[in-house]
């Protein structure tokens, strides 16, 4: 990698290779004053995602390889952004994967796989990447609607958790370890989590969520009040985990992050909300139903 001035400004999209994350990567590349970086933990996939756009946009963009399974990588990553650039502006955590209906691995190995990327990866990711996160910085989660529907199914005291306005990191950390151990022990519905074939999904997304709120409501507490930091659902993506009857294309799927990427400098909301297409969801208020 070249040296670039650590003045210059620079956004990270992972899961960048396909679907919503090339999407997102291809908006950016075309609108964002600074570098663009499209991760991928495959670098064949990722430098062939490059160079289709290059070939077929003539837009410019970089690459990076990224597994967030591995925290070496997200080291690799985060020692590379800080020597060139002296931090990041916009990270947007796309990278998820999701297991079909008709997918007959047992239901405790999708559990596990699950929460493993989309939650506790994704969290790996944000602890490296907050403090490093330039003045006037963004922070996009991409989380889903099926996070709602998930949250609905848990019993009333795990919903009022998840729902507070004081739970931390280590309690949420928690409540994720306890789905997997009672999903191991089959005792899901004895302890009130959701017991649906999506509830891998579901729940990950649940902790993503929370998450965000938790680590917006760190950002305010060590003053960096110009960063901004929410989640988001895109809708229905006709991807490889939407399918192809989802009503929307990945282009149309990527609005609602970009939108919450290129925020205004000077604006101080939204910061902690989760947007769903576009629209504020009242997950937290808990006068509003779900």
């Amino acid at each position: 990698m070249d040296k670039i001035m650590a003045s210059s400004k620079v956004a990270i999209v992972t899961g960048g290779n396909k679907g919503i994350g090339l999407a997102i990567v291809r908006a950016l590349s075309k609108v964002f004053n600074g570098d663009v970086y499209l991760t991928a933990r495959n670098n064949v996939k990722g430098l062939e995602a490059v160079d289709q756009i290059l070939n077929q946009e003539c837009l410019d963009m970089k690459y990076h390889q990224l597994d967030i399974d591995d925290n070496a990588s997200i080291r690799r990553l985060k020692n590379d952004m800080l020597a060139n650039y002296g931090g990041v502006d916009i990270l947007i955590n796309n990278a998820a994967i999701s297991f079909k209906k008709a997918n007959t691995t047992p239901f405790v190995q999708q559990v596990m796989a699950t929460m493993q990327t989309n939650f506790f990866s994704t969290l790996e990711m944000s602890r490296a990447f907050l403090p490093i996160i330039k003045q006037n910085g963004r922070v996009v989660n991409m989380s889903s609607s099926l996070s709602v529907n998930a949250l609905k199914q848990c019993s009333p005291e795990l919903q009022a958790e998840f729902r507070s306005d004081n739970i931390s990191e280590e309690q949420l950390v928690q409540r994720m370890r306890d789905f997997e151990k009672c999903a191991k022990e089959d005792a899901l519905d004895e302890h009130g989590f959701p017991t649906s074939p999506d509830a891998p999904y579901g729940m990950s997304k649940v902790g993503v969520t929370v998450m965000s709120r938790i680590h917006a409501n760190w950002l305010k507490e060590h003053g960096k009040r110009d960063i901004l930091l929410n989640c988001c659902c895109p809708g229905w993506v006709q991807t490889d985990m939407g399918g192809p009857k989802a009503p929307k294309t990945p282009d149309e799927g990527a609005q609602t992050p970009i939108r919450l990427a290129l925020l205004e400098e000077g604006t101080n909301s939204p910061h902690g909300e989760f947007i769903i297409e576009e629209t504020l969801h009242h997950w937290w208020d808990t006068s509003k139903s779900l």
